[in-house]
């Protein structure tokens, strides 16, 4: 049986030909750019909005959440009052554009924000009784916690001891209790009726915003002051949605495509620094804001101080928005190294094939890296890996998972255990922190959870291909039509395109280990293309020593940036040698094109 050189069973994505079809004559879209569509499940009539979501048509009435009238008119109280906010809110990225949209609103309102991004090391996850004593003895009376606090029941209580009134902006998942405060918006609570349960904690926030705003408005409050435009933080919306890995589709998806059109114009003070900082001079789309803000952002939270990145996003002094841009760049190279040393290090305690999850504990490990050393785990072993760094006598890690398996359920179920001190998270994402003494059994609870889940030897890796594709076809027209159907990522994959029986000319090694060459098909046609991070992989050498033997080559279509003037490149991302592939024809739309 034939294998992709990624080892990979390559299958065309499944979709209504009759969709494709009709989407072409209403939108006027070439043939495989209506395919793409329809492959997604777009219907025709739903293909316009698609192409250009708005936010008037797809925002519904904050009030649908529970607890958010409650929330909003409380935080609408604050702006009155000219009240000082204390705003907690978790170290990643999700939780940095909470506060600083928050911070922002309230600046703009007439209220202040005291923005709090508990130490990783020194207090770890989620709200802690030490921070609520600070906020109540300097005087504060509210409390929003963001990205974090749904089952803090210990912190929350004692902060209603101690006269708090918090309100809880989250989205991960809860226990069958609620934990003691004024509010908890929450779009997962079990008396949800689930229709926002793939939003991250800012998009509830900008949910909370508009309530708010709207209050203030029916109250009078803008007939003596500007009414802010909510519209100009959507670039902060966007980062947290795209950085937190949710689905781009529905109301995220409009999040993420208006908040692209506003960090083009680098309105926000942070942002354009940050930017600036990574060497991006190009209008950023999707990508930036996963693989190159997001990361930068997080690093201050895993290993640097954790408020670095709220701060940033809450300023508009450029000078401080330079320094801070620059020690998280600085930071974000730090953390790389930290990461291929502890990746290294999990890689060295290799699972069992039968095992249904990786789990790799280790001594003097950063818990700030943990979970992307998690995620690469998952990438290698193909199931889900948990990681964590043993302090002492407790584990402080992170779990990441493939589909099927949700692991934030499984690591809740533990604690309701009683086996974790604490954990929780979504489907694919989690944190957990447990006694050694209880390792064992914690391992022993996932594995009969997690084994019925993942096959043994991990999930078979598969790519979906949209369709197939011409060199002649990889044009730049054809790329314009594709991009309307940005941004892409979870729930809207980048399309994917297989270019059969091309040559690979004129390969070599640039940049850090990427490969290059130009592919040619028999009617002299040749595209650029690229294949990164892939020299010492058995892509990348085959690439380079085909030696005119024909490929069938698999990947996306982009703008080349480096020839500029509106030329394309081919992103490979797989390839097989031609004489082992079958593709199969339109007749088997839903059968493989290649069996790994």
């Amino acid at each position: 049986m034939a294998r992709s050189l990624r080892g990979r069973a390559w299958r065309e994505r499944p979709g209504d030909a009759g969709a494709a079809a009709a989407i072409a004559r209403r939108e006027g879209l070439p043939d495989i750019a209506a395919r793409v569509l329809a492959n997604r499940g777009v219907t025709p009539e739903a293909a316009g909005a698609f192409l250009k979501p708005r936010l008037k048509t797809s925002l519904p009435d904050p009030s649908c959440l529970r607890d958010m009238d409650v929330a909003a008119e409380r935080l609408a109280d604050a702006a009155e009052a000219g009240e000082q906010v204390a705003v907690f809110a978790d170290y990643d990225v999700d939780g940095a554009t909470s506060a600083a949209l928050l911070a922002r609103f309230l600046r703009a309102t007439g209220g202040a924000a005291t923005i709090h991004v508990p130490d990783r090391l020194t207090e770890g996850y989620g709200p802690n009784e030490a921070a609520f004593d600070r906020f109540a003895e300097s005087g504060h009376r509210l409390v929003l916690i963001v990205d974090c606090g749904t089952t803090a029941f210990a912190p929350l209580a004692h902060a209603a001891r101690i006269g708090l009134e918090c309100v809880v902006l989250d989205h991960h998942l809860p226990e069958a209790r609620l934990p003691e405060a004024l509010a908890v918006v929450n779009p997962k609570r079990a008396d949800e009726t689930g229709a926002l349960g793939g939003i991250a904690a800012v998009g509830v926030v900008f949910l909370l915003v508009v309530a708010a705003n709207r209050a203030l408005r029916r109250r009078g409050h803008y007939r003596s002051r500007p009414e802010p435009d909510l519209r100009e933080w959507l670039d902060l919306v966007a980062l947290g949605t795209v950085a937190d890995v949710m689905e781009l589709t529905g109301l995220n998806r409009t999040f993420v495509s208006r908040g692209l059109e506003v960090l083009a114009r680098r309105g926000n003070t942070g942002l354009a620094a940050l930017l600036a900082a990574a060497g991006v001079e190009r209008q950023p789309g999707a990508y930036h804001l996963g693989f190159v803000l997001g990361p930068r952002i997080n690093a201050g939270g895993r290993i640097g101080e954790a408020g670095l990145g709220a701060r940033l996003l809450a300023t508009d002094d450029a000078e401080e928005a330079r320094r801070i841009a620059e020690v998280l760049e600085g930071l974000n190279r730090e953390r790389r190294e930290v990461e291929a040393d502890v990746l290294a290090a999990a890689l060295a305690m290799a699972p069992e094939e039968s095992a249904p999850f990786v789990l790799a504990i280790g001594e003097g490990w950063h818990p700030g890296v943990v979970g992307i050393v998690a995620s690469r785990l998952v990438e290698r072993y193909r199931r889900p890996a948990l990681v964590g760094a043993r302090e002492g006598d407790r584990v402080r890690g992170s779990a990441r998972s493939v589909p099927g398996a949700p692991i934030g359920p499984a690591v809740l179920a533990a604690r309701e255990a009683g086996l974790l001190e604490a954990g929780g998270g979504h489907d694919m994402a989690a944190g957990f922190t447990l006694e050694v003494g209880r390792l064992a059994a914690f391992e022993a609870f996932l594995t009969e959870r997690l084994a019925p889940l993942v096959p043994a030897g991990g999930h078979s890796p598969t790519l979906d291909i949209d369709a197939g594709l011409s060199i002649a076809g990889a044009s730049g027209r054809l790329l314009e039509h594709l991009e309307a159907a940005a941004p892409f990522g979870r729930g809207n994959p980048e399309p994917v395109f297989a270019l059969p029986g091309v040559r690979v000319c004129n390969a070599r090694i640039v940049g850090k280990d990427h490969v290059r060459a130009d592919l040619a098909d028999a009617g002299g046609g040749r595209l650029a293309a690229i294949a990164f991070r892939s020299g010492q992989t058995p892509l990348g050498r085959a690439l380079l020593e085909t030696s005119g033997n024909a490929l069938h080559v698999a990947g996306t279509l982009r703008a080349d940036d480096w020839r500029g003037n509106g030329a394309v490149q081919f992103v490979v991302s797989d390839a097989a040698p031609a004489g082992s592939v079958h593709f199969a024809g339109a007749a088997s739309r839903n059968g493989p094109i290649h069996e790994a």
